[in-house]
């Protein structure tokens, strides 16, 4: 019996320390299994695989199912920028669903508005006895439909991308932060942005309202400029090919002058595909002297006065021709 006391307690301190190996290991696998394999960090994995631009790896922890569209920013460089918007992004901790499912809420924000967007999550069989699987329930990508006026080429988070007859639609991730413009030496569209949250609910579609660039309009005053500054330099009263005209009654005794007070301010507008100037307007003066037919008297004559007239544009790659009308 003396000896018997020892074992005792050595069998004791055997199975205390046993149990307390199996309560750590039960606190690993349950901390392991929660911060690891949970459905939160499944969430995570997919926002980490938009952010390097993986839209492989992206798509399969989605499940996602693509729509037939543009795949241009579901991989590379152009799935990447979209996640460089979102700010202050904050994975929620699970929830219990229906049917034993978890749902995920992901906050963040975009030019300082707060979204957010819910992941649905269904769990799967366990990894090695221990560890829970969860996988995001499937879901259809959403699409954004991209327009642009008098133009086949536009750009989608910095991809170029063909715009057959000036539309096309793009599969996109979420959630993303997509702009759509459109740049060339001679015409250009503002970037228009969107936010996409959530595949059930329609991106509102960007239409890209396409106008003349500086160095466009530049080309074409000058055009005009050096136009209408050969029609002043024509020494009649009706300059030929030219909008300005004077008559008088009187006969002219001198040399006649043009001078442009104001020249027309030019404006391109687009009209059924193509780009057509608005009508232009130049103030020009004309001054002489001039003889009174029936006193004889000779007075110098100076008048300004508008004149109205029209020009057509031709536009072959970044080539431009400016070609007035006038009417009489």
């Amino acid at each position: 019996m003396k000896n018997g006391a020892p074992l005792i307690k050595v069998a004791a301190t055997w199975l205390l320390i046993l149990m307390l190996a199996i309560a750590a290991a039960i606190i690993t696998i349950t901390v392991v299994n929660t911060n690891s394999f949970g459905p939160a960090r499944t969430v995570e994995n997919y926002l980490d695989a938009l952010r390097a631009g993986n839209g492989a790896k992206a798509l399969g922890l989605l499940h996602g199912r693509v729509p037939s569209a543009n795949a241009a920013v579901l991989d590379g460089p152009g799935l990447a920028r979209s996640q460089q918007d979102l700010k202050d992004v904050k994975v929620g901790d699970p929830v219990a669903g229906p049917d034993h499912s978890q749902k995920v809420t992901v906050s963040y924000t975009i030019g300082g508005q707060a979204l957010s967007s819910d992941f649905k999550l269904a769990q799967g069989p366990k990894r090695w006895l221990f560890f829970d699987t969860w996988s995001i329930v499937p879901t259809t990508l959403p699409v954004l439909d991209v327009s642009v006026v008098n133009a086949n080429q536009a750009s989608v988070n910095g991809v170029d991308v063909n715009m057959p007859n000036g539309k096309n639609s793009f599969a996109v991730f979420y959630p993303g932060s997509y702009s759509a413009d459109y740049k060339s030496p001679l015409f250009a569209a503002p970037a228009v942005q969107r936010s996409v949250t959530d595949p059930l609910v329609s991106v509102p579609a960007v239409t890209l309202a396409t106008g003349p660039t500086g160095e466009l309009l530049s080309q074409v005053g000058s055009t005009i400029h050096k136009y209408l500054d050969a029609c002043a330099k024509q020494t009649v009263l009706m300059p030929a090919n030219c909008p300005m005209s004077a008559a008088t009654n009187n006969r002219v005794v001198s040399a006649v002058k043009w001078s442009i007070v104001d020249y027309p301010q030019v404006s391109i507008t687009p009209y059924g595909g193509k780009w057509i100037m608005a009508p232009l307007t130049v103030r020009a003066q004309v001054q002489y002297q001039e003889q009174d037919l029936f006193t004889g008297a000779v007075a110098p004559f100076m008048h300004a006065e508008d004149f109205g007239f029209t020009a057509k544009l031709s536009i072959a790659g970044n080539t431009v021709g400016v070609t007035p009308v006038v009417s009489y």
